[in-house]
């Protein structure tokens, strides 16, 4: 896909978010490799085959709740019923004998049902005097059991191919029995940033610089993804050093991000390079902040340069990247947008003809859920950032809300 050509509203000739994210997943696959990995070493990553598991989870039938493993065929429908208790089951020290008549065994939470008991009648409504138990009517045959095989079957696929594995996920492997289980391997991602005036951090500043904090947000950012990094620093507004970063970074990399010079200024040579040196999907977003931000190749790499304004930098890495990077890392499906509506309790301006993302704080009290701008909305200002804890989502069409109108948000948690 190419950038539109200029005509008219400027807003007209730029790529709608729908547009873009479909234009970048689409050209996009799954890397390929993988490698066998111990159970611990599986979290975060995404698996590459199905795990199937090669025994019932549980493995037998056992009890859901402390109390008396009695038979169902025993117990009165009406009026109390008195068992005689002939033994106890522990987890892991089943009751080995076989509970006949009107016996009944004392049975721990996770314990194997005793040979001839169908029922599990919970210790809190029974009377126990030395080796008698009184049971209430009322119980049903079959309760608080669980059976073999009920979390998962022998044979059955216990985690798709795809799954990202978090500490649930590590736990049913570990229930499993799996000691290893194979996942893709780490996708590299190169990045760096790029402009005269960009000072990386540990030296005074010079005239007209400012300390680079984009390298350092996309750091925790592909960190928090477990991806492979590869930090290139900062690079010099000098077209032979951008030329030779690119061939670095194409060559050791699955996907290069960059931070700065996708505008139309004098010294912005990312755009350029990429034409150059491979191609260019698409360049200009109807997005604020972040209209500035370049989707390609060069080489096999995939190429994201993203503007150089801090807060356009995470708006645009969190719209458009993350999702691709996810893609890439094998995981299937690809997570939902946690999209929300709250209730604005301020006025905001917009201009129609592209989505604006702005930095709200949620308030959950009062049973209604709220929201309003966190600090200054300037596309600079990183510090809106760490206040907030959701965007704001304007569409296109909106242009300006009321206090009191209902907005769309996107909270952090599960996105960041």
């Amino acid at each position: 896909m190419t950038q539109p050509a200029s005509s008219g509203d400027p807003s007209r000739n730029f790529l709608s978010v729908t547009q873009a994210r479909c234009s970048i997943l689409e050209a996009i696959e799954p890397i390929k490799g993988w490698e066998r990995v111990p159970v611990r070493s599986a979290l975060g990553r995404v698996l590459a085959q199905d795990v199937v598991a090669p025994c019932n989870v549980p493995a037998h039938d056992n009890s859901a709740m402390d109390g008396y493993a009695v038979r169902a065929a025993d117990l009165n429908a009406v009026g109390d019923t008195v068992l005689h208790v002939v033994g106890t089951a522990f987890a892991g020290r089943p009751f080995s004998g076989i509970v006949g008549p009107a016996q009944a065994v004392r049975i721990m939470t996770g314990a194997a049902i005793p040979e001839g008991a169908d029922t599990i009648v919970v210790q809190e409504v029974t009377r126990r005097e030395g080796d008698q138990v009184t049971v209430p009517p009322g119980q049903r045959r079959g309760q608080n059991l669980r059976r073999a095989g009920e979390d998962l079957a022998l044979g059955g696929v216990a985690l798709a191919a795809g799954t990202r594995c978090g500490p649930a996920e590590l736990g049913l492997i570990a229930s499993l029995g799996c000691a290893e289980v194979s996942v893709y391997r780490k996708l590299r991602v190169a990045f760096f940033s790029t402009g005269d005036e960009i000072a990386s951090i540990g030296r005074p500043l010079g005239p007209g610089e400012v300390y680079d904090s984009n390298r350092y947000t996309l750091f925790g950012a592909l960190s928090r993804l477990g991806c492979e990094l590869i930090d290139m620093g900062v690079i010099a507004d000098n077209p032979a050093a951008l030329e030779a970063a690119f061939c670095d970074a194409s060559q050791a990399a699955d996907v290069i991000i960059t931070s700065g010079g996708v505008s139309v200024g004098e010294a912005d040579f990312i755009r350029e390079m990429m034409s150059r040196m491979g191609e260019v999907a698409f360049w200009k977003l109807a997005i604020k902040p972040g209209r500035p931000m370049a989707f390609g190749r060069i080489g096999n790499a995939r190429l994201f340069g993203l503007p150089g304004n801090p807060v356009a930098v995470l708006v645009t890495f969190y719209q458009f990247v993350q999702d691709a990077l996810l893609k890439l890392m094998g995981v299937s499906p690809l997570p939902q947008a946690n999209l929300f509506d709250a209730v604005c309790t301020e006025s905001l301006r917009k201009q129609a003809g592209r989505v604006e993302y702005l930095r709200g704080r949620l308030d959950r009290s009062e049973g209604q859920i709220r929201v309003a701008t966190a600090g200054a909305q300037g596309s600079g200002v990183l510090r809106s950032m760490s206040e907030a804890d959701c965007f704001i989502v304007l569409p296109e069409d909106c242009t300006g809300v009321q206090a009191g109108d209902l907005v769309k948000v996107q909270a952090f948690d599960g996105l960041i």
